[in-house]
């Protein structure tokens, strides 16, 4: 269920029309279908649905269909991006610039059936600039995780 926010509520979710209103990605580069479990900027979980109609893997690799570690990375980047605008915005359209990836590492592969949670935790805030600690889990099992930091900029 999507709700609007003000300062004292917390969000239950985004789902993908949101997210396609608050996010300049799209097909094939929206690397998250919806988000749930907001706690206003502090945290939130990205979803994304993987399958093997992405046209990464017709490349990365055909004969056994890996999800590419920077889409993780960048899903991660665009769940935490979403959350920022979606606080921030005030009515003003605005762009969420990734700027940093700290302490990046994959552990297991990401393959064309997984449902992929972006769990998504705010460090801090200063001013435009926000820092996250994230991990991507597939059936709880950690992926992958870094530090990201991304600054929120008018359109």
């Amino acid at each position: 269920m999507s709700a609007s926010m003000t300062d004292q509520q917390t969000l239950e979710s985004l789902d993908i029309l949101r997210l396609l209103e608050l996010l300049p990605h799209r097909y094939p580069f929206l690397m998250v279908d919806r988000i749930v479990d907001i706690d206003s900027d502090e945290s939130c979980v990205g979803i994304k649905n993987v399958t093997i109609n992405e046209p990464h893997f017709t490349g990365h690799f055909p004969d056994r269909p890996v999800m590419p570690g920077i889409l993780l990375v960048e899903g991660m980047a665009q769940t935490a991006g979403a959350v920022c605008i979606l606080r921030y915005a005030s009515g003003q359209p605005k762009l969420v610039y990734f700027m940093t990836i700290d302490k990046c590492k994959f552990r297991k592969p990401v393959v064309p059936g997984d449902v992929v949670h972006y769990h998504v935790r705010k460090i801090r805030n200063r001013r435009t600039i926000w820092k996250y600690a994230a991990e991507a889990r597939v059936d709880g099992a950690l992926v992958a995780e870094a530090e990201i930091s991304a600054m929120i900029a008018d359109k």
